[in-house]
């Protein structure tokens, strides 16, 4: 499926940063964090697949809409319960919108979708904005990812990167100023250097902002792209390239692309791999990712909460795994449960961040 997913995605190219698509029964989608508000201004419908009634009905026949928008990193794992929740539902119709971690907020603070995906916690800013408009929600871990960062398979100097050095290529004063890898250590090479990311209302920039740099944020002049085909392509064609994004698309393109390993808070240089993500020794850039569920839709459309139940039903944790990201631990994903069962509404992150906190702690 995970293949699937994202040869979808290179068909369809991000089309003026778009993303509209049907699912059959055996559809794909695509991968990794990007869109902004302007450019995702439509859903990606995920239709209802034909299947058999009465085993629909066995399931549950769970009946009715349920909106998902948000996190493009996130979105293959909504896509991924949406197609086997409406194969088992047939009278359900799953719909899954990129518009980027921000852009989602902004249509869930409005009331205009049930289910936000995010690849970093809601901001206070957001948070703001669902109480102006009486919206409660429950706030969802599904799944770890680790940032990761790219460069060009002829690059032999940047095995392994200190965070000191991503944040003295991407901060702020960068800009205009930094432009050779040997001024960011007198031992690489006179390369110029060219960077590319996701744009600014990608979960995942603002996760990379927040690990790295201080509140200048970082410098406006790389490529930035609603479309990780568009990054990959620049750092495979670029000698000098670097770039970021989440683990699950490092994953589909690590034959045409070389992963740095970052020293972690222990001085030892890490590989982002599912054991190092899930054990934390992948830092700074390990992260937890999440949906937020309106408390309204839970109570009022019995088809969320059958929706929310099957997405943390251990018994679909396979797709989690499949489409490229790291499961919850057992534990992790008892307090989850224990959560939306008690229907336990705000944010567990203080100012919106989960930069090195524990989410069982949290919890």
């Amino acid at each position: 499926m995970k293949l699937e997913l994202l040869l979808k995605r290179q068909s369809t190219g991000f089309l003026a940063g778009v993303l509209a698509l049907t699912l059959a029964a055996c559809g794909g989608a695509p991968a990794d964090d990007a869109a902004t508000d302007d450019a995702a201004t439509d859903d990606a419908a995920t239709e209802e697949p034909a299947t058999d009634d009465a085993a629909a009905d066995a399931e549950g026949g769970a009946e009715g809409d349920v909106l998902v928008d948000g996190s493009s990193t996130v979105f293959p794992i909504s896509e991924a319960m949406a197609e086997e929740f409406m194969a088992a539902n047939s009278g359900a119709r799953v719909t899954v919108g990129v518009s980027g971690s921000g852009g989602g907020f902004k249509k869930f603070c409005a009331g205009e979708t049930d289910i936000s995906n995010a690849s970093r916690p809601i901001k206070e800013s957001e948070i703001e904005l669902c109480a102006e408009n009486g919206i409660e929600y429950i706030e969802v871990p599904v799944a770890y990812d680790g940032l990761s960062v790219v460069v060009n398979p002829a690059n032999e100097w940047a095995a392994c990167m200190p965070p000191a050095e991503l944040t003295a290529m991407w901060e702020a004063a960068a800009e205009g100023s930094v432009d050779n890898w040997s001024q960011i250590n007198p031992e690489y090479p006179d390369q110029a250097l060219a960077l590319y990311g996701p744009g600014t209302d990608s979960g995942t920039y603002d996760y990379f902002v927040e690990a790295l740099m201080d509140d200048d944020g970082s410098r406006g002049d790389y490529t930035a792209s609603e479309d990780d085909n568009i990054i990959v392509q620049g750092v495979q064609n670029d000698e000098g390239g670097l770039g970021f994004f989440g683990f699950a698309y490092y994953e589909e393109n690590s034959d045409t692309l070389k992963s740095v390993e970052i020293e972690n808070s222990d001085g030892e240089c890490v590989a982002p791999t599912a054991e190092t993500i899930e054990n934390g020794t992948y830092n700074p850039l390990s992260r937890p990712i999440f949906f937020y569920v309106s408390k309204a839709a839970i109570d009022e459309k019995p088809q969320v909460q059958a929706f929310v139940d099957f997405h943390l039903d251990e018994a679909n944790a396979g797709l989690i795994t499949e489409v490229g990201y790291v499961g919850l631990p057992a534990e992790v994903l008892e307090k989850t449960k224990e959560r939306v069962a008690s229907k336990t509404v705000g944010s567990i992150f203080e100012g919106g961040s989960s930069v090195g906190v524990s989410l069982m702690d949290k919890l």
